[in-house]
């Protein structure tokens, strides 16, 4: 989708949408109304889910506490297990969590009304009220129940005389006639609630209620859709019934003919019912934009800079704006400490490899497929497609003869550019990973989701001398940890490692090799197959489509964190210590580390270079509490 619709920001909307706002409606949703007090739809399902929980262990809702992390995951883990629910995220859960907690109508329309209660307008809320009374906005489609554009609107209009305002028409599910006739007559402007309002009989919470969008509402919808550009603030499109409408709308000659902007922090993060749709009007010849923009707040501040009111009502919205989070501070004065007040767990990089070996290939390959071909053939090369070539580390007789099928020929080398090629960043990565578990008692764990190292165990028939040179290896981070580096996990048969996540980063223009300590624990995939085996037969996956893993739990996660609850500044400190002492065993002051050790004429190696210190930081000027003796 990023590919195809473009963005902007919210400046550039507002420039645009102030030649001529009355040709742009809005489309407001929960988010819209989290800077009033009301809890967005994500925050429901959190509450729904604690009552549900509290409900299933038999325990107050209140002894849970929903800012404790701790709290969070047992829910969290309490539903990956179970299938009350839809999966997390599911378009679904908001209305299978509401309707389990409250089967009744009535009690749901309470519930709402309690949490409408508590919002006041917001500043988005005071602007768009504002330009409604000012006659810049002929209409407003939301998917709330509070009435906070209307009190808003209200209040602008007394600002005004008599003549000069321009009261809305609020239309809900049970006042769709209402809509209709303000459609038909252009009688503007109209703020229409497309789920209810909180003192309708009716509202659309559940799924069946949500499944279909009321007939005469879908209607001004559509009708609104063929007039007008809409601006979408706080939707996260998780509505069926709403999105079907909204694409039925490019079935139409000249549909939206004033554009679609979608409104939302992060492109990247739109829900795929979003994307299909915007792409799909994309494609019907619709001038769509992405609005990267944090709030409504953010988004109507913008506007009000380019839009003309009235004074009077310029003068009291400008008057009402929130202060600022960030303001300008003055930095305390004074010389700088010397002391280190904190240890990272970062070892400079101070040389990366420049070049790597070009191979060209009869076909085109993926990173993934190249891959693949040198481990069917038992070569654990990094590699990396770029192009229609191919660039990795290793011994040129073995990467010829696992790539024969495609072709595979020498030509060379290509230049590395981590920092503005991410195939570069990702086969040095790897090959950095390669290269400190090299003659080292540690193996190399290489996911998509991030690479590690660790620590190997005793093998099946070992020489003692080797047993030997590696307990005598690994002693100082056994004696920091404590504790065995390898073994079975308490009351299971799932043997277990101490290891670090790495990471290959740049900051503040160096490069950085990050590592952090984990314990990871070998649980086979059959452990979480048997898991869901009564529901499910063994499947791959459950009836919810929900991967078998993600419901079988962690079986050694209150293990694992027993183990680490510990572990204090102390001994983190001595494990850092410890494992960087592992990384970068050398005489020299540098560390160099190779993939390989080839010779002169073998192929290209991935040779590094580490600082043998950690990282440190220390106070940027004096105060006290650096000064303290206790």
């Amino acid at each position: 989708m990023t590919q195809i619709i473009p963005t902007m920001t919210s400046r550039e909307f507002a420039t645009a949408y102030a030649l001529r706002p009355n040709l742009v409606g809005w489309f407001l949703g929960a988010g819209a109304s989290a800077a009033s007090g009301i809890p967005t739809g994500y925050a429901m399902i959190r509450d729904f889910k604690a009552e549900i929980f509290a409900r299933s262990k038999n325990i107050s809702k209140r002894e849970i506490d929903s800012g404790d992390q701790v709290w969070l995951e047992r829910i969290d883990d309490f539903f990956r297990t179970s299938s009350l629910l839809p999966p997390d995220g599911d378009p679904n859960e908001y209305a299978a969590a509401f309707e389990m907690v409250y089967p009744q109508e009535r009690h749901r329309r309470q519930y709402i009304d309690d949490k409408v209660s508590l919002g006041t307008p917001c500043y988005g809320h005071k602007v768009l009220g504002a330009l409604i009374a000012a006659g810049k906005v002929d209409c407003v489609f939301t998917t709330n129940f509070d009435p906070l554009v209307e009190e808003a609107t209200a209040a602008a209009n007394q600002l005004l005389l008599p003549a000069e305002q321009h009261k809305p028409t609020v239309a809900a599910i049970d006042s769709g006639q209402r809509a209709m006739r303000c459609l038909n007559e252009s009688d503007w402007p109209l703020v229409a609630k497309l789920h209810g309002d909180y003192q309708s009989i009716a509202m659309k919470n559940t799924w069946a209620e949500l499944e279909k969008q009321d007939g005469a509402m879908e209607h001004v919808l559509v009708e609104a859709g063929k007039r007008f550009g809409l601006v979408f603030v706080g939707y996260s499109g998780r509505d069926a019934s709403v999105m079907q409408a909204l694409t039925s709308v490019l079935q139409y000659p000249s549909p939206f003919p004033n554009g679609l902007y979608w409104v939302t922090g992060v492109a990247s993060k739109l829900l795929p019912a979003v994307q299909d749709f915007l792409t799909a009007a994309h494609h019907a010849d619709v001038d769509v934009q992405v609005v990267e923009c944090a709030t409504f707040d953010e988004l109507a501040s913008d506007v009000l800079m380019h839009v003309d009111l009235p004074k009077v009502l310029l003068d009291t919205v400008v008057q009402g704006r929130p202060s600022p989070r960030l303001v300008p501070v003055e930095l305390p004065k004074g010389g700088e400490l010397n002391f280190p007040v904190l240890r990272y767990s970062a070892l400079h990089v101070t040389s990366l490899p420049t070049v790597a070996r070009r191979i060209t290939v009869t076909q085109s390959l993926s990173t993934v497929e190249a891959r693949a071909m040198l481990r069917d053939q038992g070569c654990r090369a990094p590699i990396a497609a770029y192009g229609r070539d191919l660039a990795a580390f290793g011994k040129d007789e073995e990467l010829l003869s696992a790539l024969s099928t495609v072709g595979g020929k020498v030509a060379g080398t290509v230049e590395l550019n981590p920092t503005q090629d991410s195939w570069a960043l990702g086969l040095l990565y790897d090959a950095l990973t390669k290269s400190l578990s090299r003659r080292r008692p540690l193996m190399p764990r290489f996911k998509r989701t991030g690479h590690s190292l660790l620590v190997a165990g005793p093998r099946e028939n070992e020489k003692p001398e080797w047993a030997r040179e590696r307990a005598q290896t690994l002693a100082q981070l056994r004696s920091a940890y404590g504790e065995n580096l390898v073994g079975i996990v308490r009351n299971t048969e799932f043997p277990y490692h101490e290891g670090v996540f790495l990471k290959l980063e740049r900051i503040e223009d160096r490069w950085w090799c990050g590592f952090e300590p984990y314990t990871f624990v070998d649980i086979p995939r059959e452990f979480y197959d048997q898991a869901v085996a009564p529901a499910t037969g063994g499947a791959e996956q459950d009836a919810l489509g929900v991967p078998g893993e993600r419901r079988g739990g962690d079986p050694a996660g209150d293990w694992r964190r027993e183990r680490w609850a510990t572990k204090y500044n102390k001994q983190w400190g001595a494990i850092i210590g410890a494992w960087a002492n592992l990384l970068t065993a050398s005489d020299d002051a540098i560390c160099t580390v190779s993939a390989y050790g080839l010779k002169e004429g073998e192929g290209v190696d991935a040779v590094f270079a580490l600082s043998k210190v950690t990282a440190w930081s220390r106070p940027s000027h004096n105060h006290p509490y650096f000064n303290r003796t206790k």
